[in-house]
Protein backbone atom coordinates (compact mmCIF):
# COMPACT_ATOMS: atom_id res chain seq x y z
CA UNK A 1 0.00 0.00 0.00
CA UNK A 2 2.82 2.42 0.85
CA UNK A 3 6.14 2.49 -0.98
CA UNK A 4 7.41 5.95 -0.08
CA UNK A 5 6.62 7.76 3.16
CA UNK A 6 7.68 11.38 3.69
CA UNK A 7 8.40 12.64 7.21
CA UNK A 8 9.23 16.34 7.49
CA UNK A 9 11.26 17.04 10.63
CA UNK A 10 12.32 20.03 12.65
CA UNK A 11 13.99 17.99 15.38
CA UNK A 12 11.08 18.44 17.79
CA UNK A 13 9.61 15.72 19.98
CA UNK A 14 6.47 15.84 17.81
CA UNK A 15 8.51 15.16 14.68
CA UNK A 16 10.32 12.29 16.43
CA UNK A 17 6.97 10.75 17.41
CA UNK A 18 5.77 11.08 13.81
CA UNK A 19 8.95 9.37 12.62
CA UNK A 20 8.36 6.44 14.98
CA UNK A 21 4.90 5.92 13.46
CA UNK A 22 6.27 6.26 9.93
CA UNK A 23 9.00 3.69 10.62
CA UNK A 24 6.41 1.25 11.95
CA UNK A 25 4.31 1.70 8.80
CA UNK A 26 7.40 1.37 6.61
CA UNK A 27 8.30 -1.97 8.27
CA UNK A 28 4.79 -3.27 7.67
CA UNK A 29 4.75 -2.22 4.00
CA UNK A 30 8.45 -2.59 3.16
CA UNK A 31 8.48 1.12 2.31
CA UNK A 32 11.23 3.71 2.15
CA UNK A 33 11.07 6.69 4.51
CA UNK A 34 12.22 10.09 3.30
CA UNK A 35 13.24 12.30 6.20
CA UNK A 36 13.09 15.96 5.14
CA UNK A 37 14.39 19.06 6.88
CA UNK A 38 13.25 22.36 5.37
CA UNK A 39 15.55 25.35 5.84
CA UNK A 40 12.87 28.03 5.91
CA UNK A 41 13.81 30.69 3.37
CA UNK A 42 11.34 33.05 5.04
CA UNK A 43 13.73 33.36 7.98
CA UNK A 44 17.04 35.23 7.87
CA UNK A 45 19.65 32.56 8.55
CA UNK A 46 22.78 33.44 6.57
CA UNK A 47 25.80 34.56 8.56
CA UNK A 48 29.56 34.77 8.20
CA UNK A 49 31.65 32.41 10.30
CA UNK A 50 35.44 32.49 10.02
CA UNK A 51 35.26 34.38 6.73
CA UNK A 52 32.90 31.77 5.24
CA UNK A 53 29.21 32.37 4.46
CA UNK A 54 27.14 29.82 6.35
CA UNK A 55 23.39 29.17 6.42
CA UNK A 56 22.61 28.51 10.09
CA UNK A 57 19.34 26.74 9.27
CA UNK A 58 21.04 24.36 6.87
CA UNK A 59 23.70 23.65 9.50
CA UNK A 60 20.96 22.98 12.06
CA UNK A 61 19.25 20.69 9.55
CA UNK A 62 22.46 18.72 8.99
CA UNK A 63 22.85 18.26 12.75
CA UNK A 64 19.22 17.22 13.25
CA UNK A 65 19.31 14.74 10.37
CA UNK A 66 22.66 13.29 11.46
CA UNK A 67 21.41 12.79 15.03
CA UNK A 68 18.19 11.22 13.82
CA UNK A 69 19.92 8.91 11.34
CA UNK A 70 22.34 7.80 14.09
CA UNK A 71 19.38 6.74 16.26
CA UNK A 72 17.80 4.49 13.60
CA UNK A 73 18.11 0.72 13.88
CA UNK A 74 18.64 0.04 10.16
CA UNK A 75 15.50 -2.07 9.68
CA UNK A 76 13.99 0.49 7.29
CA UNK A 77 15.50 2.22 4.28
CA UNK A 78 15.71 5.93 5.17
CA UNK A 79 16.79 8.72 2.84
CA UNK A 80 17.52 12.13 4.35
CA UNK A 81 17.40 15.48 2.60
CA UNK A 82 17.64 19.19 3.27
CA UNK A 83 15.69 21.56 1.06
CA UNK A 84 15.41 25.34 1.22
CA UNK A 85 12.14 27.20 0.76
CA UNK A 86 8.83 27.92 2.38
CA UNK A 87 8.01 24.89 4.56
CA UNK A 88 4.56 24.03 3.17
CA UNK A 89 5.46 24.46 -0.49
CA UNK A 90 8.77 22.64 -0.07
CA UNK A 91 7.17 19.68 1.70
CA UNK A 92 4.52 19.33 -1.01
CA UNK A 93 7.03 19.75 -3.83
CA UNK A 94 9.38 17.18 -2.31
CA UNK A 95 6.49 14.74 -1.84
CA UNK A 96 5.71 15.12 -5.54
CA UNK A 97 9.35 14.64 -6.63
CA UNK A 98 9.84 11.42 -4.63
CA UNK A 99 6.30 10.25 -5.47
CA UNK A 100 5.38 9.84 -1.81
CA UNK A 101 2.29 7.79 -1.00
CA UNK A 102 1.91 9.29 2.48
CA UNK A 103 3.14 12.24 4.51
CA UNK A 104 3.49 11.70 8.26
CA UNK A 105 3.76 14.85 10.37
CA UNK A 106 3.76 15.73 14.02
CA UNK A 107 1.50 18.42 15.38
CA UNK A 108 1.80 20.50 18.52
CA UNK A 109 -1.94 20.38 19.19
CA UNK A 110 -2.28 24.12 19.72
CA UNK A 111 -5.77 25.54 19.95
CA UNK A 112 -7.48 28.89 19.82
CA UNK A 113 -5.46 32.07 19.59
CA UNK A 114 -2.07 30.29 19.70
CA UNK A 115 -2.96 28.28 16.59
CA UNK A 116 -4.32 31.34 14.82
CA UNK A 117 -1.31 33.52 15.60
CA UNK A 118 1.40 30.91 15.12
CA UNK A 119 -0.15 29.15 12.14
CA UNK A 120 0.25 25.50 11.48
CA UNK A 121 2.49 24.03 8.84
CA UNK A 122 0.88 20.64 9.39
CA UNK A 123 -2.62 22.06 8.99
CA UNK A 124 -1.71 23.75 5.71
CA UNK A 125 -0.07 20.58 4.38
CA UNK A 126 -3.21 18.61 5.28
CA UNK A 127 -5.39 21.13 3.43
CA UNK A 128 -3.22 21.35 0.31
CA UNK A 129 -1.78 17.86 -0.11
CA UNK A 130 -3.07 15.70 -2.94
CA UNK A 131 -1.90 12.60 -1.04
CA UNK A 132 -2.91 11.35 2.44
CA UNK A 133 -1.37 13.07 5.45
CA UNK A 134 -1.20 11.23 8.77
CA UNK A 135 -0.92 13.65 11.69
CA UNK A 136 0.51 12.52 15.00
CA UNK A 137 -0.19 14.66 18.03
CA UNK A 138 2.84 15.06 20.23
CA UNK A 139 2.77 15.14 24.00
Amino acid sequence: MYETILVPTDGSDQADTALEHALSLARQHDATVHLLYVADSNRDSVTTLGGEVVDALEQEGKRILADTMDDLDGTVDVVDAIETGGPVETILDYADVVEADLIVMGTHGRRGLDRYLLGSTTERVVRLSPIPVLTIRGE
